[in-house]
């Protein structure tokens, strides 16, 4: 069992570090107040290659592993969870069309990504199915050649700003087995009768777009339909499985920046005429955060080696995404707290990732689903 990274991922590791110190800082704040997008790091990092890096080459992707994308995204969010999300979330949705849509799909709609060209998203919760996603109210009917679609999503990433993005609809209500009735589309956004809303005002993670969006007759041609009528529910389980993966490395980050700043703060502050890092609490409380770190760090290696080598374990991935998660809202939590009043203001990072850290128990399955999946899997 050797737990060394390879020369490329200890490569990518100082890349993507070097980065993140260097474009990050200077815009982070003021993304964070306007809520903006931030569109010159969605440039930059794709080029250096970090969106739809696991895309092959022929979609103009790095062929990375998953474990090669955790990597990455566990140091950008360590300098900024908002930023650093940022080039992988451009891609939100578009493997379902990568691993179960038509070459003629794959070509026309997944080299942009990387390029730093276009951006997708994904159309599954609405405003009355979120967990229960089986529970969608999204239509789509067949009239002739064409796929007729009304409904509405909510929390949509990338919905004001996407290019395209996979809908899941309803196709066949009165088919008996509930998970059967979802069929996947692509949708184009400039597409008659689709219309995004941007939400503003969210706690954290502000730098990431977030819409509702409504679809009213919106049409698209039949061709449009990815993968196998009834399926879609399927495709969307597999696209979390594999994506709460990079969820739980954002967390890693979090939790590992919360500590560094936390560690930072204790060495230069005083009181009481000490250095606030000579006294024993807070010794335990670093050697506490350090400690869910390492281990929520240890689990998302394995869970990533795990998809990257063909033995992709559900209950690896659900547990090291509620684990980790927990870990970086602790962490937050505990930083903020030796930080003191200080840490209350937002100009101190560690207000921004404390805001940023609730969203990871909560989006691309809330942490009581993550604690349902491991159930049914020791339960089997």
């Amino acid at each position: 069992m050797d737990f060394e990274l390879t020369d490329i991922q200890k490569s990518l590791k100082k890349v993507a570090r070097d980065f993140a110190l260097k474009e990050f800082p200077p815009i982070a704040r003021e993304c964070d107040i306007k809520e903006e997008f931030p569109e010159q790091i969605w440039k930059k990092s794709s080029e250096l290659g970090f969106a739809g890096a696991h895309f092959p080459e022929e979609y103009n992707g790095a062929n990375l592993g998953f474990l090669d994308e955790a990597i990455i995204m566990e140091e950008l969010c360590r300098v900024d969870p908002g930023l650093g999300l940022t080039p992988f979330v451009v891609g939100f949705g578009s493997d379902v069309v990568l691993y179960h849509g038509t070459e003629e799909q794959k070509r026309k709609y997944l080299p942009g990504i990387p390029k730093g060209g276009s951006i997708s998203f994904l159309g599954s919760t609405e405003p009355g199915a979120g967990s229960d996603v089986a529970g969608i109210k999204t239509k789509a009917v067949k009239d002739g050649g064409e796929w007729v679609i009304n409904g509405q999503k909510m929390f949509i990433t990338n919905g004001t700003i996407a290019d395209w993005g996979i809908i899941l609809a309803v196709t066949d209500p009165d088919e008996p087995k509930r998970h059967r009735r979802l069929s996947t589309f692509i949708v184009e956004t400039k597409a008659e009768g689709f219309e995004a809303t941007k939400i503003e005002g969210k706690m954290g993670l502000r730098a990431s777009d977030t819409a509702e969006i409504a679809m009213d007759d919106v049409r698209v041609p039949e061709e449009n339909l990815v993968g196998e009528r009834g399926r879609g529910f399927y495709y969307i389980m597999e696209f979390f499985d594999m994506t709460r993966i990079i969820v739980a490395a954002q967390a890693v980050g979090v939790a590992q920046g919360a500590l560094d700043m936390a560690v930072k703060y204790a060495k230069d502050r005083e009181t009481f005429g000490q250095p606030l890092a000579s006294y024993q609490g807070i010794q335990f409380e670093l050697a506490e955060m350090q400690t869910r770190v390492e281990a929520a760090r240890n689990m998302l290696y394995k869970a990533a080696w795990g998809v990257d080598n063909g033995k992709q374990n559900i209950m690896a991935v659900a547990a090291v995404k509620w684990f980790a998660a927990e870990a970086a809202v602790k962490n937050c939590d505990r930083s903020l707290q030796i930080h003191g009043g200080y840490g209350y203001i937002n100009d101190m990072d560690i207000e921004r990732f404390y805001r940023a850290a609730k969203l990871l128990e909560i989006y691309e399955g809330t942490k009581e689903i993550e604690k349902l999946i491991i159930a049914r899997e020791l339960l089997k």
